[in-house]
């Protein structure tokens, strides 16, 4: 079964390499892909929500899921599945593979951080705002798809980490609605003892 996984993954980048590969695509990728370096592009797009009474809810389920995908992500995934990197794993076999980027300094790639992250953003705000959404679900589908042409992931890596970015942002939601009864609640309880 793993190797079967593992066959696939390399045909698909492979593939990718033989078919795709482009100056404007090389040139591109890497600056995709730096959105979403340690979810930064993410957190500050989190916390100008904040400021804002329209856009708080939204920045609030952002932040609970990308702090869920932190946990589920790094925290666990990574380090208890410990698969390497594609490029490590070409290396090993004889094949060095020419990096756009330097070698990612988490030495696992399942999941993808990049990935869940940008599926957890695009996530939330696809629920809140279906035209932010979109536009939010395009650079998610970019941002992965660089992580594949970059050879810094397994495509199956990406397809897993979509469905758990995905899950982590319905998560996120659900999260901040409760948060938002709970404060609702507490202001209620504070209104009738004045």
């Amino acid at each position: 079964m793993i190797e079967s996984i593992t066959s696939f993954d390399f045909r698909v980048l492979d593939w990718i390499q033989e078919n795709l590969r482009c100056a404007f695509l090389d040139f591109t990728m890497p600056k995709i892909t730096a959105l979403g370096n340690a979810g930064i592009f993410f957190i500050i797009c989190a916390l100008a929500m904040l400021f804002f009474k329209k856009t708080r809810k939204t920045g609030i389920g952002v932040a609970f899921a990308l702090i869920l995908g932190l946990v589920v992500c790094n925290l666990t995934l990574k380090p208890l599945i410990a698969r390497a990197r594609p490029y490590d794993e070409m290396e090993s076999l004889g094949r060095i593979i020419e990096l756009l980027i330097p070698k990612d300094r988490e030495i696992y790639a399942f999941p993808s951080g990049h990935t869940i992250a940008a599926f957890e953003f695009s996530t939330v705000i696809m629920i809140h705002d279906r035209k932010w959404g979109a536009a939010a679900t395009v650079l998610a589908f970019l941002i992965a798809f660089s992580r594949i042409y970059l050879y810094m992931h397994h495509p199956t890596d990406v397809f897993a980490s979509i469905l758990l970015g995905v899950i982590n942002g319905i998560l996120g939601v659900l999260l901040a609605d409760l948060a938002y009864k709970i404060a609702g609640r507490i202001r209620e309880k504070r209104s009738a003892k004045r």
